[in-house]
This record gives structure tokens, sequence and C-alpha cells, in this order.
């Protein structure tokens, strides 16, 4: 994740966490919302002065929220075709924003998902084309800088298992390219923006160090927190959760779907956070031990990293900050 500084404020009233006996001395405490009245709020970065760019699934805007807690838009995004997981998706600000006032988006079309570059205001411009969308789900969408300086995509398999395991398709996979859409140096296939296979629906990418894990949804059966290496297979469609099959690599941790359905993960002050569409954020070892927190805010799309050291956490509707004492 590209690094952030700054200052957030703004908070508004507090709420107490949903889940009694969660709370420890080592993890955000107390939660307060910064922002309401959103429209399927989706991605979120931070600027270098400590200013949120989020994105609004239906309406294909970005928007955002500056340290004093005032919300403005941006833009909208031309060309974005929502469906019921479609529309504008991830947000990622360039690592060199400094230099390049560079924005990366994610959003579906009519005919695919794409990966745009953008200066603010500006219209965007494609990098990546031919992601396979699904006629209503499975689209993926989740945008994040490594500590390497490349840009990592998480896409789905666009409602056809066999897109995971097909290494000429980009459903399905783990991306890794350059901030203009080329194979990133070191790809398992020097041609190709692949870095590994067998996803039903990536929804979350974050790093402990340099390792990278990711949240993946689950068709009936369980949802996934993977540990993922490049070149590896995550298993899909003929794994969900932990199998015995030959060349395929197991989950740290799998939850029944109707548990868990997870969403955006983060890492932060050594601990996981994954956004659960089942309500709460669960907090977890990289090994996947631990439990929900914030389960009074019901559905949660997104968590990140914020620069003055609290945790962001993204409902559809709302913006929450948790201290981070």
């Amino acid at each position: 994740m590209n690094q952030k500084s700054g200052v957030v404020v703004g908070v508004v009233a507090a709420l107490a966490l949903g889940a009694a006996g969660h709370a420890s001395a080592a993890e955000p405490k107390a939660i307060s919302q910064i922002v309401g009245g959103l429209s399927q709020a989706w991605g979120l970065d931070f600027l270098p002065d400590g200013s949120a760019l989020f994105t609004e699934r239906n309406n294909a805007r970005i928007r955002k929220l500056d340290k004093a807690g005032k919300l403005s838009e941006v833009q909208k995004i031309p060309g974005v075709a929502t469906s019921n997981e479609g529309g504008l998706l991830g947000i990622a600000v360039s690592p060199d924003y400094a230099t390049d006032q560079t924005v990366y988006v994610y959003y579906t079309t009519a005919s695919d998902n794409r990966v745009a570059k953008l200066k603010l205001g500006q219209t965007p411009q494609p990098v990546l084309t031919g992601i396979p969308r699904g006629a209503q789900n499975h689209q993926g969408g989740r945008l994040e800088f490594g500590p390497d300086g490349h840009l990592y995509v998480g896409t789905g398999d666009a409602q056809n298992g066999s897109n995971s395991q097909n290494d000429n398709s980009l459903a399905g996979k783990v991306l890794r390219m350059t901030k203009d859409g080329k194979p990133a140096p070191g790809n398992p296939k020097p041609n190709s923006v692949v870095y590994a296979k067998g996803f039903r629906n990536v929804q979350g990418l974050a790093w402990a160090g340099n390792q990278l894990y990711i949240s993946d949804i689950g068709a009936s059966k369980l949802d996934e927190l993977n540990k993922v290496d490049a070149g590896k297979n995550y298993g899909w469609p003929t794994c969900e959760g932990a199998c015995s099959t030959a060349g395929m690599t197991n989950p740290v941790k799998s939850w029944a779907t109707s548990a868990a359905t997870p969403s955006g993960l983060e890492y932060f002050k050594g601990s996981l956070y994954m956004a659960s569409l089942k309500g709460g954020t669960y907090k977890l070892t990289t090994a996947g031990a631990g439990s929900k927190l914030y389960t009074s805010l019901g559905r949660t799309r997104a968590v990140e990293a914020a620069p003055d050291g609290s945790l962001y956490v993204i409902t559809p509707t709302a913006i929450h900050r948790a201290d981070g004492n």
C-alpha cells in the first residue's frame, strides 16, 4: 500500500462496539461516524495531504472527504455500467502522487471491467481493458499499490469458474502491473499481468510486510483468506476452501459464507482487518485467528489505514473512523 501522511480530523458522534468482549488494549476501541448519507461507497484511498478520495459504485462518482470532515464531489467517471456488483469500484492513489498527480480507478463498462488512470477532474485514460465482466456479479474490483510500487488488481471470475484456471483470461486472478498497465517486472510470465490465479471474486488486498493477503468470496460453502505468492493456483472452481488437489494452494482460513462474505482487507498495527458483507469487521492474525468487531455498523465494505494512525471503516452509506489507540 502506498505511503500515507497527514492528519484527519472532523469526527462526529461516537458509536459503541457491537460485540462485547472483543476489544483489547491493542485494537481501536472507539469508532465514530465521519460522514453519512452515501450511495454505495466502495473503495477509498488517501491523498498526501491526508484527505480521502472514495468511490460510489452506483452513481460512478469520486468524492473527497477533507481533513476537516468536509465532503465534496470530485467528478463522475464516464462509461460506467452499473450491475448488481458492477460500477465504479476500486480506487488507488499513486505512490508518486506528489509528482505525477495520478489516481487509478477500476470500473465496469457495458463490455468489460477495466483499470484507468486520471488526474483529478480530467477524463480517465484506460491502462488495462478486457477484464471479463459478469452479467451481474463477480466483477472483483479492488486496487492497491504494493510495497514494490506496482499496482495490484483483484478480479472476479465473471460468473464463469473456468476463467479462473484459464491462463489467457484476466478473470479470477490477482494482477500485478506497472503504472502504465504493463506486466510488472518479475511476474510469473514476462508478458502477462497475471500474478496468481484460482480465485472466485477477489475483494480485498493487503500486505503484512512484503507478504500479500487477499480475501475471496466463496460460492455457497466457504469464503477464504489467502496468503498469495507469485504463480500459485488457489483452486477455484475445483476447490472451495481447503482441498487436497495437487498443485492447488489452500487458504490460511475459511469461513461459512453465511458468516463472512468478505470485502476489503487491510493490515493495521499488526493485525489484518477484513470487512464483512454479513456485518462487522474481522480482526485477524495472519493465520486467520480472530473475531468480529464493529458489528453495530452492519454491512462493511472496506477498511483503510489512515495517515493519522486511525482505521477507516467504510459501509455502503457511511465512513467511520476507529481511534487507533
